[in-house]
């Protein structure tokens, strides 16, 4: 990371990025050119490693992406608010914080682990619990993304 100054390490802090961020950018190995998709997602942290759960149809490009190279990379921000320079453009800058990361992806296909993907999914997305059956976890497919190379950046606007 270049700027040694804005590099978040504590996990703690990092979390609350994710946390608070409710959009995943997604990005996909597409031939010559990436693919990069945004989408909510719901999360967990263990033993050092994010695992992002994201759902949707049950095809489309991002699935035949996916099954044709898991690779893939994922940004998520917060906080992102203009930072006035007055009357001189090159003075203007963004506060934010943020998180990039590299992992695979997979389709998941166990339905206990669907219906966890999509439990943590809604409790990101709406902070509150819900109870899903093994018929709504049929309906969509969860994308199920681990990441364990990560690292997050934060500028506060001060």
């Amino acid at each position: 990371m270049r700027r040694k100054d804005r590099e978040v390490t504590n996990i703690i802090e990092i979390l609350q990025i994710i946390e608070k961020a409710k959009v995943l950018h997604l990005a996909l190995v597409d031939a010559d050119y990436p693919y990069i998709v945004p989408l909510h997602y719901g999360y967990e942290y263990t033993e050092g490693i994010l695992i992002f759960y994201m759902h949707c149809a049950k095809e489309g490009h991002k699935l035949d992406l996916i099954r044709s190279n898991p690779n893939v990379c994922i940004e998520i921000e917060s906080d992102v608010e203009l930072i006035s320079g007055g009357d001189v453009a090159c003075k203007y800058g963004a506060s934010f914080a943020s998180v990039i990361g590299r992992g695979r992806a997979e389709l998941t296909e166990d339905v206990q682990e669907k219906i966890r993907g999509l439990s943590l999914f809604m409790k990101n997305q709406t902070g509150r619990e819900f109870n899903i059956n093994e018929e709504m976890a049929a309906t969509v497919e969860v994308i199920k993304v681990v990441i364990s190379e990560f690292t997050a950046k934060s500028r506060s606007k001060a």
